[in-house]
């Protein structure tokens, strides 16, 4: 076999883990973010420390992508150990903040939760919704590279046929979350008629035309390696956004807004009606003559065309939640609301997807079917409650402490009946501008260009690496320094004040 085949067979037929696992993996981030936010509160206050650019840089790059690197290779099978680390140091932060708390110093705890849960927050974006993006970017740009190393759990990677492994989720999660800011849930095409926002929709998605040609190429052209079942012969990630862009943007005309929810489960329901009841899975699976033949544009891409419609009723799950999300509200109370009522439904979400694969038919990223909608948008949802309930515990300790300042977090604001003292440390903290050292905030706000570096290195360092016989020191120092490399990059950028776009 050549190094290629090689490669190729490396990450093909698998069976996936279970559910339990992923998730138990995917919501270890928010706890590490909540650690990274007390800490920078306990060292600006009580060490001293200076906070300067490179500093904070090494703080969010431990906090955020060193878990991620160790959990989907050396920790994967010791993932409760990091919990139960992070939840020491996180408790140990927590403790030490209230204890030396600068205000409300002799009032009783529950009159501090008392005064706390009607303080408000002022803030033009959700903090949860940047790191929720984030956090995705991140683990897709860790996955991509690490898959191609012996250190990779095997069970993580995309699965051939059924199932669910860790690498299923980064497609599906980051539809899921560019809906949930998606310009029709920030009302961003109000004005106009319906034919000017649809211009505009389809205005805006001519780069990822001209990425997704540009990725087409450059893989054919260097003969790359190439999971086949994963979209198809010329099919990828690009073109997959654009039909689901172009698709959601019609439902969007035709349906309201608030009735997204309705969209999307009709179209996976009837979706899977089609699989079960129609050829539909055949031609998935084996093409129109049965024997897998990839003849013809349909059949060489059959997997990537035909589960965008999966991928499209994963999105208008996203816009339903972005518009409760990101409607206004007013105090701390509120959101607690929003984080329970949000991990309910991914509960009864998990419930539903156990019956529908007992019932009907197991997760498949490559059908996209039922129960993979299901799953992703659950898995989505519980990452995004586990990302507030984290933002509210780090607001408890920036309300006791004067002036605590923290990027990409809330900024409080308290009641007019509040303690007079008190909220003038607190608004004086709201009107001073939030810091910008932050490695959150840079890849948020540079997103597409980093998913864009993260394959281009991943690319030069597969070319350059034997992977396949890489050891486990060698490998884990590759990963960690490619992903050192582009976070410094889009950080960089950040600091100059250069949002790159293409359009």
């Amino acid at each position: 076999m050549s190094q290629k085949q090689m490669k190729e067979a490396f990450v093909s037929n698998q069976n996936g883990t279970s559910v339990l696992e992923i998730t138990e993996g995917l919501c270890l981030p928010a706890l590490c973010i909540l650690c990274r936010g007390l800490l920078i509160i306990v060292s600006q206050h009580f060490c001293s420390s200076s906070h300067n650019s490179r500093t904070r840089f090494l703080v969010d790059f431990a906090f955020l992508i060193v878990p991620l690197v160790t959990t989907l290779t050396i920790f994967s099978s010791f993932v409760l150990l990091q919990y139960l680390v992070a939840i020491i140091l996180g408790a140990g932060l927590l403790y030490e903040i209230y204890c030396r708390r600068t205000c409300y110093v002799r009032m009783p705890f529950h009159k501090i939760c008392e005064k706390f849960l009607k303080v408000s927050l002022e803030s033009e974006h959700i903090p949860a919704i940047s790191c929720f993006r984030v956090v995705n970017s991140a683990f897709t740009a860790v996955a991509i590279l690490a898959v191609d190393f012996p250190l990779f759990p095997r069970r993580y990677a995309k699965t051939e046929l059924y199932g669910t492994g860790a690498m299923d989720y980064g497609v599906g999660g980051f539809i899921f979350g560019s809906a949930m800011v998606s310009p029709e849930v920030r009302r961003k095409y109000t004005k106009g008629s319906r034919l000017c926002y649809l211009t505009k929709s389809l205005y805006s998605v001519w780069p990822l035309v001209f990425l997704g040609m540009g990725r087409l190429v450059a893989i054919k052209s260097i003969d790359y390696q190439e999971h086949l079942t994963e979209y198809g012969v010329h099919w990828n990630f690009f073109f997959t956004l654009i039909v689901v862009k172009l698709i959601t943007s019609l439902l969007l005309i035709m349906f309201p807004l608030n009735k997204s929810w309705i969209v999307a489960i009709s179209i996976t329901a009837l979706y899977q009606l089609a699989l079960d009841f129609t050829p539909l899975k055949s031609l998935i699976l084996y093409g129109t003559d049965g024997s897998g033949t990839r003849v013809g544009l349909l059949n060489a891409n059959r997997e990537g065309i035909i589960s965008t419609l999966g991928y499209v009723a994963i999105h208008m799950a996203g816009v339903q939640t972005g518009l409760y999300v990101l409607k206004r509200r007013s105090q701390i109370k509120d959101w607690i609301k929003v984080a329970y009522c949000i991990l309910l439904t991914a509960v009864g979400l998990f419930i539903s997807l156990y019956i529908v694969q007992v019932n009907v038919e197991v997760a498949s990223r490559r059908m996209a079917n039922l129960a993979f909608c299901i799953w992703i948008v659950a898995s989505c949802l519980i990452l995004l409650s586990s990302l507030l309930l984290g933002d509210i515990i780090l607001s408890f300790a920036k309300f006791v402490i004067k002036e605590a300042a923290v990027p990409c977090s809330w900024k409080l604001i308290q009641s007019p009946t509040a303690n007079k003292k008190h909220l003038e440390s607190i608004v004086s903290e709201a009107k001073r501008k939030e810091p910008t050292l932050c490695l959150i905030t840079a890849m948020n706000r540079n997103q597409l260009l980093f998913f864009l570096l993260s394959n281009v290195t991943t690319g030069l360092v597969n070319l350059s690496v034997d992977t396949l016989h890489s050891s486990t020191p060698w490998a884990l120092c590759l990963l960690n320094l490619y992903m050192f490399t582009n976070c410094l990059i889009i950080y960089v950028l950040h600091l100059q004040d250069k949002t790159i776009k293409f359009w």
